[in-house]
């Protein structure tokens, strides 16, 4: 008998088909995604057409999931900050282009954009604090802090500012009539336990990371977060892109509690315009320069 692979890595994910959850500590630990584990992953993404139907698989196996109760909440206090490679899959070997299957149009441009990086030609939106979007939301830099309460999950990063908010309260995403593009999308989740599953559409496009292949409006993205060890939160996604992608596009990614037992530590607001000097202007040709802007004193208002 053929076995699920949503049964299999719903397993993995801490995904159970009960309402008594195992507790968050008999998860087991992802300190390093296992090949076979990573192609469960991927197949996973392959069995369901869209990130919709993988929501629904997760859910159905959660058995609709089970809200948070104050007496029992994941701890996700603290700071924390993405570890890994400086590409949207972390996982990425040393000089391959991309690990996602790109369709030809998305592969030209990615390597287009890659040539032209590597002259000095190159653009990027966070350089003017434009909002990095979403996905890359995922693996901007940084401090993080991730706020849980029983209906909605705030995802918040100090890069630019920028704050995710996902409603577990049981919600919908708005109507088709009502629904626009956003710099990170609508984001609707559940819990299984202390596993919070995500999933988002509604986004603008972009790009997945600096180097990184773009994406369209059209993506979709299902998200399993969980805390695997005291110091340690993991986030399995998977992007559906039917205008770039020609099969989802898996990854994991990792995110380290930063130390803070002095509680120096502060979270700062970003506002490029502070510094005068720090005018970033987008050419015709695709690079960024820096702008010829002589400081006055009227200026420092």
């Amino acid at each position: 008998m053929r076995v699920s692979a949503t049964l299999v890595v719903a397993l993995a994910l801490g995904l159970q088909a009960c309402t008594a959850e195992a507790p968050e500590s008999s998860a087991p630990a992802a300190a390093e995604l296992v090949p076979a584990e990573h192609d469960a992953k991927v197949a996973l993404g392959l069995e369901h057409a869209t990130a919709v139907d993988l929501y629904a698989a997760l859910k159905a196996r959660a058995n609709g999931g089970t809200p948070l109760s104050l007496d029992d909440m994941p701890d996700w206090s603290g700071f924390w900050q993405r570890v890994g490679k400086p590409f949207f899959d972390p996982a990425q070997p040393e000089g391959v282009l991309t690990t996602a299957k790109l369709k030809p149009a998305a592969a030209e441009e990615l390597g287009r954009r890659r040539e032209r990086s590597a002259q000095g030609i190159e653009y990027d939106p966070i350089s003017d604090c434009s909002p990095p979007g979403f996905p890359r939301w995922l693996v901007i830099p940084f401090l993080r802090e991730l706020t849980v309460t029983p209906e909605q999950t705030y995802l918040f990063s100090e890069t630019v500012n920028n704050l995710r908010r996902v409603y577990t309260d049981g919600r919908e995403h708005p109507p088709e009539a009502d629904a626009y593009p956003l710099f990170y999308g609508d984001s609707i989740g559940f819990w299984s336990g202390h596993t919070l599953v995500i999933h988002t559409s509604q986004v603008r496009a972009g790009i997945f990371h600096r180097n990184d292949p773009q994406y369209s409006d059209r993506l979709e993205a299902v998200e399993v977060w969980r805390k695997t060890d005291a110091e340690t939160v993991t986030a399995d996604v998977w992007a559906y892109d039917p205008v770039t992608l020609t099969e989802p596009w898996y990854t994991q990614q990792t995110f380290k509690q930063v130390p803070n037992l002095d509680r120096s530590l502060r979270v700062d607001y970003w506002h490029c315009g502070e510094n005068p000097n720090n005018t970033v202007i987008r050419t015709d040709d695709g690079t960024s320069q820096f702008s010829d802007f002589t400081f006055t004193e009227k200026d420092n208002r």
